[in-house]
């Protein structure tokens, strides 16, 4: 399988809350993120293309909301793709991946 992700993801163990917009909040756990889209390791499965807010807490001492996007799933869980974010939420991005690759 070739490779399409722009962004090199890495390793990220943190708490998400994962909110669809015609649903009850889940729980899961982020297992990966990059700038462009992280894993969420979660015993609830979504369908491709779903939508869904995911809400980090404690990052930069804030609340983070990420719009996101599947792009797949598997028994373990799902992958997104971030949606527009602002540029609190990219800064936090890119220092939660900085943390993990020290």
């Amino acid at each position: 399988m070739t490779e399409q992700r722009k962004h090199h993801r890495v390793p990220l163990h943190l708490a998400v809350t994962c909110i669809p917009p015609e649903g009850e909040g889940f729980e899961g756990s982020v297992k990966d993120i990059s700038l462009g889209g992280m894993f969420v390791e979660a015993e609830r499965q979504l369908p491709f293309a779903s939508s869904l807010t995911l809400v980090l807490t404690g990052v930069a001492g804030r609340e983070l909301r990420l719009p996101a996007v599947v792009r797949w799933s598997d028994p373990h869980g799902f992958g997104v793709q971030f949606g527009l974010v602002g540029a609190y939420a990219t800064h936090a991005i890119l220092e939660l991946v900085k943390k993990s690759t020290t």
